[in-house]
Order: structure tokens, then sequence, then C-alpha cells
């Protein structure tokens, strides 16, 4: 496993469906992106030294920003297909 600052720690959960969690990696203090890293986290602001297991894997910016343009496509997709008239959802 091999991190920049910038990157992104994304944990799953130790179950089907649970939540992940996320974190952007703040410092690596090696020299070739090995762990540990800084982690700063998305749930709760939360900075802290990570050494990340085999359940961990690390997002690029650029990965995360692309997943990001993915995900603001399919709900602008679905919002064009759905509105609301007089109270009432309409699908088109």
């Amino acid at each position: 496993m091999h991190a920049q600052p910038g990157d992104w720690l994304v944990v799953k959960g130790p179950w089907v469906d649970a939540p992940e969690q996320r974190g952007r990696i703040l410092e690596v203090h090696s020299p070739d992106g090995a762990p540990p890293y800084v982690v700063r986290w998305t749930a709760d602001d939360h900075v802290s030294t990570v050494f990340p297991g085999p359940d961990a894997i690390v997002v690029t910016a650029e990965e995360e920003q692309a997943a990001e343009a993915r995900a603001r496509t399919r709900f602008d997709r679905v919002r064009r297909f759905i509105h609301e008239e007089d109270g009432h959802v309409r699908v088109r």
C-alpha cells in the first residue's frame, strides 16, 4: 500500500452493508509512501495516525474526483426523471 498527501484512505466495514470509514491522508512519513499515514476522518474531523489493515484501500485524489463526478451525473439523471408537481411525485 502506497499513498501521498491528498489521497483518501477507505476502510471497509466489518460486515456486509456496514458503512465504510473515509479519511483524507494529510501526511505520509516514509519516502516510498508506505504506512503509517496521518488521516483526517470525514465522519468526525478527527486526526489520527493509521497503520491500515487488509480491509483498507488508498484512493488517489484523481480517482476520488472521478467517482464524485460519476455520482453527480447519476444523481442528475435521476432528478431529471423524478419531479414533484402539486405535492405529488411524478416519474417521467
